[in-house]
């Protein structure tokens, strides 16, 4: 008895401190600012300067190989005809390698190799992605796995169900999204949603509203604009705005529409409340999430193979999409015309060029980094405002619309449009009179 009241003592003591010391190295990774060689920024974009500093020549090659990776795995896995959508983005990430292998090579046409062309895309984006997802992947296997988010989603429970009407599990996937991955999230949620545990208006709700792109990804567009030096405040205002306008959407069509039906073939499993203190619950919760997860060594080894699988699924996509994108906003009025939209609520808020800001926040619909290359020069409140407008607009087509599509949740590629219309427009409302008091 005595044996197994000190093994039970022992394990508890081992769980507290995988809880306190791996949780807070993974905070400090990605939200503590430090300075190095003069540059103020988190020690993950340290990281990630030192590799392009250091190793530059080879980058381009780790690239070409992820980008190849990506390109054969639909079809080594079969995946590629599995719908449309799957057949139709599965040669779009052929034609991102065919792209990724002329640039390298430096092979091609004059207008590919224009400094915010392909070079753009694949110093600005490509390489610091590729990077920046599997080394992040290491640290969020230390922010994300050892009981901090389920300790946050017990605690959130009461918070959930009146702003977002969503249970309070969904907290999870919506911290889950924003320190790891949005196909992460989609991954949580569409397991949940099978399992009976969220409606499938909760999980269009939390699809659409809460999977964004990761703290990883706000890196690179952080970069791009050039504010890293401001990296808490964009972080974490990005973060309120987006949840802010989730819970503006999930009161209007067409989200407020849906039906609160639960998975065919599944077992209802309401949320219900912890009994007692719920702090009590919270810690328990999130002991028992230390107790199962695996080994340090195993579990950075899983998040990196899958960093390094999100990476081969994004790097085509943003090469092909990417630079469909670029194309028609330079040689076209496409996203003129889609930042018509927007035009009016730009000018309405008073933000420096508001034309340029609204095409800028018109192209985030085909690649979520996009928005950041046609403001690198302009005024620091139109760079922050597209900034997060890029990760709170949440949809859009090089990579999130085809995650959702191939999840269960029941939403259509036309109401994903209107969604992402609708959370444009309100974050540039609500956005643009924060930048203007604080920065």
């Amino acid at each position: 008895m005595e044996q197994l009241k000190e093994r039970a003592t022992s394990k508890t003591n081992t769980g507290i401190w995988k809880f306190f010391v791996y949780s807070a190295i993974g905070a400090f990774m990605f939200f503590v600012p430090v300075t190095i060689n003069g540059n103020n920024s988190i020690m993950l974009d340290h990281i990630v300067t030192w590799f392009q500093t250091n190793v530059s020549a080879v980058l381009p090659y780790y690239a070409l190989l992820i980008l190849i990776a990506g390109a054969a795995y639909p079809f080594i896995s079969g995946t590629w005809k599995k719908s449309t959508v799957d057949i139709v983005f599965s040669f779009f990430k052929v034609i991102g390698l065919v792209v990724g292998i002329l640039l390298i090579f430096n092979i091609g046409p004059a207008w590919l190799f224009e400094p915010d062309m392909g070079p753009f895309l694949l110093n600005k984006l490509v390489i610091p992605v590729g990077l920046l997802v599997p080394i992040g992947a290491v640290f969020l296997a230390l922010l994300v796995s050892y009981g901090l988010l389920e300790f946050i989603g017990v605690l959130m429970q009461p918070v959930m169900r009146p702003l977002w009407r969503t249970p309070g599990r969904s907290a999870v996937d919506a911290v889950a999204s924003f320190v790891g991955s949005y196909s992460l999230g989609l991954l949580i949620t569409n397991r949940v949603y099978k399992e009976g545990k969220y409606t499938a208006k909760e999980a269009a709700i939390i699809a659409t509203g809460f999977s964004t792109v990761s703290a990883t990804f706000m890196v690179v567009v952080a970069k791009t604009l050039d504010i890293m030096s401001m990296w808490n405040l964009y972080f974490w205002l990005t973060l309120v705005v987006t949840f802010i306008v989730t819970g503006i959407t999930v009161r209007i069509w067409p989200l407020a529409s849906m039906k609160d039906e639960y998975y065919e073939g599944s077992t209802p499993q309401p949320e219900m409340k912890p009994e007692g203190s719920r702090f009590a619950a919270a810690w328990d919760e999130a002991m028992e999430t230390v107790s199962s997860a695996p080994g340090l060594v195993k579990n950075i080894w899983i998040n990196v193979k899958d960093g390094l699988m999100m990476a081969m699924a994004i790097l085509p996509s943003i090469l092909s999409i990417g630079l469909l994108g670029l194309v028609l906003a330079e040689y076209t009025p496409v996203f003129d015309w889609i930042g018509y939209i927007f035009y009016p609520f730009t000018h309405l808020m008073q933000v420096p060029e508001p034309m340029l800001v609204a095409k800028a926040s018109a192209l985030g619909i085909a690649e979520m980094f996009l928005p950041a290359s046609l403001v690198v020069q302009s005024a620091l409140i139109s760079k922050f405002i597209v900034g997060v407008v890029s990760v709170s607009g949440i949809i859009f087509f090089s990579a999130l619309v085809p995650c959702i599509v191939a999840t269960e949740i029941p939403i259509s590629i036309p109401k994903l449009v209107i969604i992402w219309i609708q959370r444009v427009i309100l974050t540039i409302i609500i956005v643009t009179p924060l930048a203007f008091l604080l920065l």
